[in-house]
């Protein structure tokens, strides 16, 4: 059956497994730090992380979702679109999903430094990493130190995995089969992707802002989804004319 996928979504899910195994074999702290994505302003973000980081995966199910996703949409838009509107469409995917989580992210600290800075804590030597004290009474110090932890949280903790890049393949399958019906574990009847695609990124809209993410960047799945339904829409009218 695995050979019976085309190539380049094949390849993709080899690489993904491929890697996932190296990281939970070698449990190498440096080598997560270096593949994960980190906030471009953090010190230890590297360019080449807007890439590998599409390639990382928290747990077990969390790749066993994202290739089971792609495994099930991606081959027919390897088919349809051709190997490089596929390859296109899978890494920009991801990298919106990057720009526009980070986006959030920096929208998000500035209105953090700008709360610090009115409380007249020493955003500078914090961020230098010098050792800082909070000023102010015991309930001014406890909002800095819950606005603090906030901001070390995103410098600090990096983001992984395929699911911006998947979520603009299911985007782009949306976008060019509207009525396609799909089946989920917790909805009895299948229902029409057309349907079920905006339910998906509206809530995933609202977890992201509301900041009930619980561990998974829902606006990174959106900017990848975004992505997917700008570029099937470009080629949705000129389809069979550029493969």
């Amino acid at each position: 059956m695995f050979n019976t996928i085309p190539p380049l979504t094949r390849n993709i899910i080899i690489l993904n497994v491929v890697v996932f195994l190296l990281v939970q074999l070698l449990q190498n702290d440096q080598l997560t730090m270096n593949l994960a994505a980190f906030y471009p302003f953090s010190p230890y973000f590297h360019s080449w992380q807007v890439i590998t980081h599409m390639f990382m995966h928290g747990s077990f199910f969390h790749i066993l979702f994202n290739m089971m996703t792609l495994f099930s949409f991606g081959p027919v838009l390897e088919q349809v679109l051709g190997d490089k509107k596929y390859l296109l469409l899978y890494f920009l995917s991801g990298l919106g999903a990057f720009f526009l989580f980070n986006l959030w992210n920096f929208i998000e600290i500035e209105q953090i430094k700008s709360s610090l800075t009115a409380f007249g804590f020493d955003l500078d030597g914090f961020l230098s990493g010098e050792s800082v004290s909070f000023p102010g009474n015991a309930a001014a110090v406890a909002e800095q130190q819950v606005l603090v932890n906030s901001l070390r949280n995103i410098i600090t903790i990096p983001m992984v995995g395929a699911s911006g890049a998947i979520f603009g393949v299911i985007a782009a399958f949306a976008t060019l089969y509207p009525d396609a019906k799909i089946g989920l574990m917790f909805i009895p009847v299948p229902i029409k992707v057309k349907y079920l695609m905006p339910i998906v990124i509206l809530v995933s809209i609202y977890l992201g802002v509301s900041g009930n993410v619980g561990g998974i960047a829902h606006l990174a799945h959106v900017g990848g989804a975004l992505v997917g339904f700008i570029l099937a829409r470009i080629w949705r009218k000129h389809l069979y004319r550029f493969n």
